[in-house]
Order: C-alpha cells, then structure tokens, then sequence
C-alpha cells in the first residue's frame, strides 16, 4: 500500500526547512540546494509535477545585513525576511537554471487563502504555471505578515499550498530521518516509525520540541500539518533533507522515512478551506443532544442547541463548537452575530421570528457549512 501510494503521486509540495537552506553563521547553503533542485528537477523530468515551499528568508537576511543575533522584534525579523528572501529565490533559480527549469516566486499571507475568492485565484494561478512546467516556491510573506512570524510556522504553510494545488503528496524536508518512537536525540533506543495509518493523541506526544530559533515548526507542527492533509486525501512523507536523493529512491520504493496515510473519506474542498484555512472568531458551548446531532447525525446547529456564546464575531465568520467538556469537535460557518446568538440561544428555532421579527434562517450553522474536526 505504501509503494502504491508513493508510485502514484503525480503532483508533489515539498516543503523545504530553513536549516537546508541557509545557517545563521554561514548564509545560504548554495552547494546543497543544489543538490535538492537536482533531485526535483530529476521528478519533474518523471512526469512528476513540483511545489517548493521554502522557509530561510529571515535566516538568509541575518546573514547579509550581518546581524551578530537572531532578531527579536519584529520589525528586525521582517526586514531581514525581506532581504533575505530575495537572495533565497535567487538561489533556487541560478540552481535550477542548471537542470534547465524555470521557476516562479509566490508569496502568500493568511489573508490571501482565507478569502475564498483569492484562494480560487491562487489555485488557478498555481495551475497554470505546472501545466507550463513552471516550479512554483512559495514562502510566507514575512515582511508583512506579522502573525506568521509570531506563531506561524511553514508546516502548516505548505499544507495549505497541498489543498490549494490539489497535490497527491506533501514532502517535508528536515533535518531528521522521519518520526521516532520517542525524541532519538534524547533517546537511544528509539526507533523509526515507517507508517502511520491513524492519528492518536500519543502519536502527537511522541514528537520532540524544535530545537533551534530559526526552525519555529518542530515535529509536532509536522504531525499536525499531515493530519490535515490527511483529511484532503493527501498523503505526507517526511525524509531527512539532508540527504535529498533519498526521496527518489523511496518514491522508487525503496524504505526511508515516515509515510503519513490519507484519510479515507476526504472531505470536500469546500469543507477543507472552512476547517483548516478559516480562523475561528469565536465559539458555541453546546449541550449534549446537539452534540450528538452534530457529530453522530451530520444535522444542522439550531438555537436550542447552544449553551454559551464565546467571543465577538459577525454573521458568515467561522466559530468553533464545543462539548460540555470544552472540547473542539467541530467548525462552521454561522449564520447569526454573537450579539443575535446572545438573544436567540437556547430558544426554539420558531422563536426566533417573535425575537427579531423575521427568521432568515433556520440555523445556527447549516450542515453543508459545518465540518467535525
């Protein structure tokens, strides 16, 4: 099943780590970026269609504007983004100008994939340029994408660009050989995980911490960044990047790595923005028979359902439904304010006419807005 999965991938993101690119003392790392475009430029000459998503703008920045310490403040961090990601696409086109490849720089905020209009537009944008054969890298825009910086990490970046593109595979490139029973370097005796076919709490405890500034991912984002792919149908394998031949010779079938397996009943594309785009502006805390009816049924939110109203947010944001317990089971779209939520919670759906005047909708959330996570 594995061989089967990797033989049948067609269209590739591969997400590429900022300790393969470039190290704070040293700039970029020329010669093994190198090395990487020769490998994808060796897939995409396999009918194998490349996404690059690439960290190590700011890394690289550190490095020209010779700054003695990784930035703290933000504005440092987005200047040295800036000045460096224009030497990192710089890189990647002199590398891949060798093996004849044209590239294509693309830089991506939040705000660009949560506007559902703009995701569309990247979407085709992105697909015109592989039907050109044309290398797609993508990066944050950190010189202006203060949130990303802050809490952000490429991780969940390039498993956003996979349900944009369509992808069949998402690669991660890092520095470590795939994911371990347990940290190997804290721990000797553990050992490498070849599959994972179901995704557990202590699947995500396994993971070890990032270890460095310039990495702001660590394993546990790259768990998280398969799981969601998973629910697009998309598959994830996680190679050491510091030996990149190693992800011909595994798509080839031979061992390595940790290969995530797709869920089986992916969501719609749809449904897919709504979960892992949108951010959640507030949230419901629900009794127990909406929950069932939510999560067993695959009903609609009604009013009678809602216990409390958590946050400010207007009709049409995104919210997150909750158990009694406080835990997040599902996302949606809504369709009442906060303030009418207030109101209208705990009521009968034919009460809401008396309340407001008129009844617009039914629901709180309709089904075909709604995901369970």
């Amino acid at each position: 099943m594995r061989d089967q999965l990797l033989a049948k991938a067609k269209r590739l993101v591969i997400k590429i780590g900022s300790s393969l690119v470039a190290s704070r003392d040293g700039g970029l790392r020329t010669s093994h970026i190198m090395s990487i475009t020769k490998v994808l430029a060796k897939l995409q000459a396999d009918n194998r269609q490349i996404v690059i998503v690439s960290s190590g703008a700011i890394v690289a920045g550190i490095q020209h504007l010779q700054l003695k310490n990784y930035p703290r403040s933000i504005p440092m961090k987005q200047a040295a983004a800036a000045v460096g990601q224009s030497r990192l696409i710089r890189a990647y086109e002199k590398s891949f100008e060798k093996t004849g490849d044209k590239v294509a720089q693309i830089l991506l905020t939040h705000e660009d994939l949560a506007d559902r209009k703009r995701f569309l537009n990247a979407r085709h944008t992105l697909t015109s340029l592989l039907r050109h054969r044309v290398i797609p890298i993508i990066n944050e825009n950190d010189s202006v994408s203060v949130d990303e910086i802050r809490f952000g990490d490429n991780d969940n970046l390039a498993g956003q660009v996979a349900h944009v593109v369509d992808a069949d595979l998402l690669v991660i490139f890092s520095d470590v050989d795939g994911l371990f029973t347990a940290d190997p370097r804290q721990d000797s005796s553990a050992t490498l995980i070849p599959t994972v076919t179901k995704f557990t709490k202590s699947l995500e405890q396994s993971a070890g911490k990032s270890r460095s500034e310039e990495s702001r991912g660590g394993m546990i984002t790259k768990i998280q960044a398969a799981k969601h792919v998973a629910r697009f149908g998309v598959s994830t394998l996680l190679l050491n990047g510091e030996t990149p031949e190693i992800l011909h010779e595994v798509l080839q079938g031979a061992p390595g790595g940790t290969l995530f397996f797709p869920h089986q009943s992916p969501l719609t594309s749809r449904k897919q923005w709504i979960a892992y785009t949108l951010r959640p502006k507030g949230q419901l805390l629900l009794d127990q028979g909406a929950v069932d009816a939510l999560r067993q049924h695959g009903k609609s939110l009604l009013p009678s359902g809602i216990l409390e109203v958590k946050g400010q947010f207007n009709a049409g944001d995104a919210i997150l439904c909750l158990d009694k317990q406080g835990e997040e089971f599902a996302k949606g779209l809504v369709n009442y304010s906060a303030q009418n939520l207030q109101q209208i919670k705990g009521h009968n759906t034919q009460d809401i006419q008396k309340l407001f005047g008129s009844r617009e909708y039914e629901e709180v959330i309709h089904r075909d807005n709604l995901v369970i996570l």
